[in-house]
């Protein structure tokens, strides 16, 4: 069984750039272009790993971060931060409970990495 990958992302071109990687590799993708969407995909079923941009209408990622990691039902998800604030917003994140901090732009093998650093190498490993 492969991961669920939950892209919380605005941009439609930059979340589309993320899906096709992630789907080549075998993952199951569901995406969110919202605040208040993420959080309704994440309790309706939550996924191994959001990847979460802190920049989001409505709801911010940062609150996102912060009710995910605060409900008892959602807490063990993982969630990476994708941002292009740069690394000022690193120490917030992560200590908001963001499992791992990666800026844009960023290449396909980076974000490869990242999520199999997060995701560990038994859920990051697609049955092909």
């Amino acid at each position: 069984m492969s991961a669920r990958i939950l892209i919380v992302e605005d941009h439609p071109t930059m979340r589309e750039a993320m899906r096709l990687v992630l789907e080549g590799e075998g993952f199951d993708i569901d995406e969110a272009s919202d605040g208040a969407q993420a959080l309704s995909a994440v309790h309706q079923e939550p996924p191994d790993l959001v990847l979460l941009d802190m920049s989001i209408p409505g709801v911010s990622g940062p609150d996102v971060l912060a009710a995910v990691k605060r409900d008892p039902t959602t807490s063990e998800v993982r969630v990476i931060v994708v941002t292009a604030t740069g690394e000022e917003g690193r120490a917030a994140a992560m200590a908001g409970g963001a499992d791992h901090y990666f800026t844009k732009p960023f290449s396909p093998i980076a974000l490869l990495q990242a999520v199999e650093e997060v995701l560990g190498p038994e859920d990051a490993a697609p049955a092909r």
